[in-house]
């Protein structure tokens, strides 16, 4: 579950809202259970590959640490920096 949160907040952080959202109490459950979420298109290809690694429902399928530590967008910021697409503040 740790995992999975942190993609939450990886997601809140990059796109500035919460994945889930509904006023309905209800449904904003059943969102959260099926994983059913969109990313914005302005996410780079590398930052939303591991978003749905991370907030995969199925803790089986989930990304685990070594492979979050070993993703391309991970070890981008990492210090990576030959490679950036961005300016780095």
């Amino acid at each position: 579950m740790d995992i999975w949160s942190t993609g939450i907040i990886m997601f809140a952080l990059i796109c500035g809202y919460l994945p889930f959202e509904d006023p309905n109490t209800s449904l904003l459950y059943k969102k959260i259970i099926a994983g059913d979420f969109t990313i914005p298109k302005f996410v780079s290809s590398e930052a939303r590959d591991l978003m749905k690694g991370i907030m995969t429902t199925d803790p089986a399928k989930r990304l685990q640490i070594v492979e979050i530590q070993s993703h391309p967008w991970y070890r981008l910021n990492k210090g990576d920096y030959n490679n950036t697409k961005g300016i780095y503040v």
